[in-house]
């Protein structure tokens, strides 16, 4: 018998799993840029429950296992941001991404958010083509560093709502 994937709010005694998925997802991301000491793999556990306490956190459960997460919270503008949506490499390739990065901007609209923001990095092919089909354009690229650029993606609350 196979289990389903719940999507939730986060509880407070998951944040050292959410930050051992974070820490995990994020190494392939590491590797394509070369930079180990990229934000999602430095972060304390301290800061972890601190945005839980300050900001909405959603996971994917899989029975007791977090299999997936994202973040996000309503910037002065109105604007939903969205960050670290992370999935399982076991779990990828399944729609779980969308499901979260969709559960997240429901959420979000309940604030009244005039649309959403989120950013990669201009080699994660894959995030941006993810975000693409879910309706985000591209609105900026801004270079870190030689190896690094952030693109900036946008969607505006109608594209949501039609998604």
């Amino acid at each position: 018998m196979g289990m389903s994937v719940i999507i939730s709010s986060a509880n407070p005694d998951e944040a050292e799993q959410i930050l051992k998925l974070q820490y995990l997802g994020y190494q392939s991301e590491a590797e394509l840029y070369g930079d180990w000491t990229i934000d999602p793999l430095t972060q304390t556990l301290d800061s972890l429950r601190e945005e839980l306490a300050d900001r909405h956190v959603l996971v994917a459960r899989l029975g007791d296992e977090v299999v997936g997460t994202v973040r996000g919270w309503v910037d002065e503008e109105g604007v939903g941001q969205i960050g670290r949506l992370v999935v399982h490499p076991r779990m990828q390739r399944h729609g779980l991404g969308r499901r979260l990065l969709a559960a997240l901007e429901e959420r979000l609209a309940g604030e009244g958010v005039t649309g959403y923001e989120l950013f990669t990095g201009h080699r994660s092919l894959g995030n941006l083509r993810l975000y693409q089909r879910l309706g985000y354009r591209e609105t900026a690229v801004r270079e870190v560093t030689r190896k690094l650029s952030i693109v900036t993606l946008n969607k505006p609350l109608a594209a949501s709502l039609a998604a």
